[in-house]
């Protein structure tokens, strides 16, 4: 699981920003939003400019060299700060599996990586800086001229991905779970665009998709359970590429399908995927949704095993009916904390904490 991340001179971070889920609050409801002492799922609230979307981007830099996952490749460019074009913007995770810690730092410029280093259990891996390479020769035997080599990289290629594409690791390793969690990464977004970052290695058509692997009916109930709309779809044949309303005549789904529709449509494809799925983040994931709709798709999503979370406007989510204090996250002034830690009061499940935050009661 993610336990920590931080960022530093990205897009509109100039200052470094720590996002921290390793202290969650003393709380003995919905304790399925926490995790072996990690916070396992929570929602984003803040300003419109505040930070939310360049967070999670910020976030999913990792699988731009560390992967071959598919990405939106003008959402995810790597943007440095404007008011300090010629500093390195640098990138911190902290990683748990099981009784492992991995702490993995990076800085870039434009050209690529400057700077890489991993620790697993307190111990130095490696550590690249100045174009010197530091490995640590028991876990990684490697000859000088080969850390000279990777080290002066005119493609500045990342050690880490060098050493998992090279060095056979055991199921078990601390390292092979962090490639399996970084390559299950998830993130997606339907606001101006539809867009997504990790996971998958190609584009799926979302309709073809559901009649390819015969799932007409299950999507029917989906729809039906957390949008009560009730859709009749004609039988499809193979090779079908839309899906066709049964409406006395055949009409495209496409045609007829609402905004908020089409975004649950998009919804469920990912929900298809969460089995492989890691670490979810969805950005600005009700934006055509109604309030309530919005808090029936959280309840869905949340009872996945997967981390997940979500950045949103709508405060009617923000009820100790959904989550908990230390689930909700307020980012704004280049910080980011969750709402327990954010006023000296002691927050109870019988708080009104929407009405508080409507009433300025949180101070970041």
């Amino acid at each position: 699981m993610l336990t920590k991340f931080a960022v530093t001179n990205y897009r509109g971070f100039s200052d470094r920003i720590e996002w921290d889920l390793s202290h969650p609050g003393n709380y003995s409801f919905n304790t399925f939003a926490i995790k072996d002492g990690i916070v396992k799922n929570g929602i984003i609230y803040g300003p419109n400019g505040s930070g939310k979307s360049n967070l999670a981007l910020a976030l999913f830099d990792i699988i731009l060299h560390l992967t071959q996952k598919s990405r939106n490749q003008h959402q995810l460019d790597t943007i440095v700060n404007v008011y300090h074009p010629e500093d390195p913007m640098s990138f911190e995770y902290i990683f748990c599996f099981g009784q492992n810690i991995i702490e993995y730092y990076y800085s870039k410029d434009i050209s690529g990586i400057t700077k890489e280093k991993l620790i697993l259990d307190n111990k130095v891996l490696f550590n690249l800086e100045n174009n010197v390479l530091y490995m640590e020769s028991d876990e990684f035997p490697m000859t000088d001229d080969t850390k000279k080599q990777l080290a002066n990289s005119s493609n500045k290629v990342s050690i880490l991905g060098y050493l998992w594409s090279v060095y056979p690791l055991t199921s078990v390793h601390p390292l092979k779970k962090m490639k399996e969690f970084v390559d299950g990464m998830l993130l997606f977004w339907n606001h101006e665009e539809r867009g997504f970052a990790g996971l998958e290695e190609g584009i799926s058509y979302i309709e073809e998709y559901i009649i390819s692997n015969g799932l007409i009916d299950d999507f029917t109930r989906f729809l039906k359970s957390v949008s009560g709309q009730e859709f009749k779809f004609k039988a499809a044949n193979a090779g079908d590429k839309q899906l066709i309303c049964d409406m006395g005549i055949g009409v495209p789904f496409s045609k007829i399908r609402s905004t908020g529709t089409s975004s649950l449509t998009l919804l469920y494809f990912w929900t298809q995927k969460m089995s492989k799925a890691t670490f979810v983040m969805i950005d600005e994931f009700d934006a055509f949704y109604h309030f309530d709709l919005s808090f029936k798709v959280c309840k869905k999503l949340f009872s996945y095993s997967n981390q997940i979370f979500v950045t949103s406007h709508n405060t009617y989510l923000m009820s100790n009916d959904l989550l908990r204090p230390d689930c909700n996250f307020i980012i704004d002034k280049n910080q980011i904390k969750p709402l327990n830690l954010c006023t000296e009061k002691e927050l109870r499940w019988g708080n009104n904490i929407e009405k508080m935050y409507r009433g300025n009661a949180f101070e970041v």
